[in-house]
């Protein structure tokens, strides 16, 4: 027997499936269909690290299984290549972000042909490839047309010292992630897309699909639904309101003083009666260099000043109450202002007993001065006369009746989500295909004309003006208007990363497709995707998106499912050594190119598979590859002991059995780790036994197959059976073989046992009936009677009652 190794057979198989084209998507649409979809990998310079391997060999197993269970799969592969990372590698080392993106692609490409992934390389696509996003702005221009893309002013993150615009995420204790240049908030006009159009039909429909619910909750909280009552509070001596939204407005009596967002309009409007305006002005510089995250999430020392000389009125009982400003409110979220309840609310009590404001208990639970905040889910109101003696809920809907009566509120539903800010002062993007004319406003590009290409620059680095690099480039931007011909100029901003990731699934389907974004027929077949796996840290706005995008493309008939996505699951990550997360400044990050060289493609994908549960975090082992190869070099040795033989040995079929329905039903739930350690409990029983026939070692082989690909491809030639394994059959399992033990069960009519059944521990009623009109004794008492109740329990006793 010859010695096994990994990288003579995986390079003869990868380079076999290459060429014979084995994983590429059958065009026979009767056969029924799978779709199987990874997150597209961003490439970056540093190339795969051990840990993203994990969710694309999770579903390349689920891939791979359906196709000998006679699927016809589709299981693609693309880059999501656009966006900031690339475009500050390129600055940082003078490489125009098109030949870092090829560089990466190229790299990544060759790492994940190494590890073996059956997916199908003719279909793959690129952000970037003038192709694919001549299709994103196509999608861009509808949006427009239907109104759901507009020109708004928006707060932005501001580097001052790359002079550029930053995600909330790059943006770290208010300064520049990258540089570690101050960051400051600015003023820009952005494009946006009115996905809180979208907001109810974005929580409702996730009852429609198969998401996990951690996945569901996220989506849910993100949007942030609630109904409630919009609340206008009287600015002292002037006819201003200030707005509120509530869900709570049977605490008002308890409002003792208002925050306002340090952006808002009222402090402009009045500055000159503000007493204490350059305090305030401080303030708002201060607040100016957070990212909203900061400023809601992280925060947790409780800053604000309070406006001297404006006050507010409270509507329900009259009284003035002081009006601040903190930078824990937004002008980005609600109205830009808040009613305070610090007897009630954790965040307000903290600033309350920080600025020594008054605290006053309205439904009744305890001393707040003492204690803190209480809980007011529930409860009976307190100190509010309207309402004082009703429960929470009651009182809820007598002040919203009362404030509607009055004319000082009105009942809304308000959300948490706001419009997708869709603008990006970069060069590396998808160009937003409209201009500019002085008489027609923003037209968009025609159709014929798309794609508007990114135009080749040698300067792709920020402008001093904060504006996009295409700005400086004239010739590109000087255009004549579509609809009147009169002189116009392109938009220079560019389109977010998220534009090319919200609909490439869609693209997968028909990838070289000139003519339409996708055929038809190829939508029917394909839609929705079966199965959808990524990181948790996805799940919330790629996920919310994508979604947004596919409806809007149902609503306007080109794709024909309302979710795009039948099944989302989500894995863990693989963290380094020492248990914290992979990256280069820890130096844990371990390079899979490493693990298949010394160890083999399939010891990789057994280890990242066997390594713990799917769906948690866990750290990476070197021992543990080694356990995992071991375990392949053991299967490799069972063709010394096999013998001919076309049936499984007599010893082995009851654990063969239950082994086909343990890896069929752990396959499917992501119990790769389980599943793993069943192939190798059967491996001890063969090697116990020590002779196997061919029909154990075929099943054998077929069942492990998804996992290690090569070594089973390779014993299944060696062993001489027929084609090829990829082209073989999943095996199926007899229920009647997999029980262990066979009990006795008494079958009573009215209560007097008739006979006795031999069944299964666990078998159901239904069984037990099917047993029982097989047994003459007891069938002679049923005759020509009417059963009236059954009596089952499970692995005891069935009573039949006849009458």
């Amino acid at each position: 027997m010859a010695e096994y190794r990994p990288n003579e057979i995986e390079k003869k198989w990868q380079k076999v499936w290459e060429e014979k084209r084995i994983f590429e998507t059958s065009d026979d649409k009767s056969k029924p269909k799978f779709y199987a979809l990874i997150e597209f990998p961003y490439p970056s310079g540093e190339g795969l690290h051990v840990g993203h391997p994990r969710p694309y060999t999770a579903l390349d197993i689920v891939a791979r299984k359906r196709r000998l269970e006679g699927y016809n799969v589709l299981f693609p592969i693309g880059w999501d290549a656009f966006g900031l990372p690339t475009e500050n590698y390129a600055i940082k080392h003078k490489i125009h972000p098109k030949k870092v993106t090829e560089r990466n692609v190229a790299r990544f490409k060759e790492q994940l042909k190494s590890i073996g992934f059956s997916f199908n390389w003719s279909r793959e696509i690129n952000t970037t490839d003038p192709e694919y996003y001549k299709w994103t702005q196509w999608i861009f221009i509808k949006l427009f047309e239907k109104g759901l893309a507009y020109k708004a002013e928006m707060p932005i993150n501001w580097c001052t010292s790359c002079k550029v615009g930053l995600a909330n995420e790059e943006v770290v204790a208010g300064r520049c992630e990258r540089c570690g240049g101050e960051v400051v908030r600015k003023t820009k006009n952005q494009w946006m897309l009115k996905i809180t159009e979208y907001a109810d039909r974005l929580i409702d429909d996730l009852d429609k699909v198969d998401y996990i619910e951690r996945v569901k909750t996220q989506q849910i909280n993100w949007i942030g639904r609630s109904e409630g009552m919009e609340v206008d509070f009287r600015i002292k001596n002037k006819d201003d309101v200030l707005k509120v939204f509530t869900t709570r407005p049977d605490t008002l009596y308890g409002v003792t003083y208002m925050v306002i967002a340090a952006e808002h309009p009222l402090i402009e409007k009045y500055k000159d009666e503000i007493e204490n305006l350059e305090e305030i002005r401080k303030y708002q510089e201060y607040a100016s260099k957070k990212s909203d995250f900061e400023r809601t999430e992280l925060s947790k020392e409780k800053t604000g000043v309070e406006i001297k000389g404006i006050k507010a009125i409270n509507p329900v009982n009259n009284i003035e109450i002081p009006i601040w400003i903190s930078d824990y409110v937004l002008m980005s979220y609600g109205t830009g202002a808040i009613m305070a309840v610090p007897a009630h609310d954790s965040r307000d009590w903290e600033f309350a007993k920080k600025f020594g404001l008054p605290i006053v208990e309205v439904v009744k639970g305890g001393n707040v001065e003492e204690a803190a905040y209480t809980d007011t889910e529930s409860g009976i109101l307190v100190n509010s006369e309207l309402i004082n003696g009703l429960e929470v809920k009651d009182a809820i809907e007598k002040i919203s009746y009362w404030l509607e009566e009055n004319g000082l509120g009105k009942r809304k539903v308000n959300y948490k989500l706001r419009d997708w800010v869709f603008s990006r002062q970069r060069y590396w993007g998808e160009p937003i295909p409209l201009v500019h004319c002085d008489d027609c406003g923003w037209v968009p590009v025609p159709e014929e004309e798309l794609p508007v290409m990114l135009p080749e620059v040698e300067n792709y680095e920020p402008t001093h003006t904060g504006e996009s690099p295409l700005a400086n480039m004239p010739e590109w931007v000087n255009t004549t208007c579509p609809k009147c011909g009169k002189a116009a100029m392109r938009e220079t901003d560019t389109m977010p990363q998220w534009a090319g990731s919200s609909w490439y699934f869609l693209r997968y389907l028909d990838p070289h497709n000139k003519e339409k974004l996708a055929r038809k027929e190829e939508i029917e077949y394909w839609m929705p995707v079966d199965w959808y796996n990524g990181g948790m840290e996805h799940t919330t706005l790629h996920l919310l998106y994508s979604r947004f995008w596919h409806k809007f493309l149902y609503d306007i008939g080109l794709v024909n499912t309302v979710e795009p996505y039948n099944k989302r699951t989500s894995h863990g990550m693989i963290l380094g050594e020492n248990n914290e997360k992979m990256s280069k400044s820890r130096g844990n990050v371990v390079n899979p190119d490493d693990i298949v060289k010394e160890y083999g493609a399939d010891t990789l994908r057994t280890y990242e598979m066997f390594i713990g549960d799917f769906e948690k975090s866990v750290p990476w082992s070197e021992n543990g590859v080694k356990g995992c190869r071991r375990f392949l070099e053991r299967v490799w040795r069972l063709q010394e002991i096999v013998v001919d033989g076309d049936e499984y040995t007599k010893e082995l079929e009851t654990v063969i059995h239950k082994t086909i329905k343990k890896v069929s039903e752990d396959y499917e739930t992501l119990k790769f780790n389980t599943a793993i350690a069943a192939l190798m409990t059967l491996l001890n029983e063969f090697n116990e036994i020590g002779k196997i026939t061919k029909a154990d070692i075929k099943t054998f082989l077929i069942l492990l197959n998804p996992v290690a690909p090569h070594i089973t491809e390779e014993l299944w030639e060696i062993l001489g059976f027929n084609g090829m394994l990829n082209q073989s059959q999943w095996p199926s399992y007899d229920e009647e073989k997999i029980q262990d033990e066979i009990i006795e069960m008494p079958v009573q009519v009215n209560g007097k046992v008739r006979g006795v059944i031999k069944i299964s521990p666990d078998a159901t009623q239904d069984v037990a009936r099917e047993k029982a009109k097989e047994n003459e004794s007891i069938m002679k008492y049923l005759q020509d009677k009417q059963i009236v109740k059954e009596i089952f329990v499970v692995g005891k006793i069935y009573n039949i009652v006849v009458k």
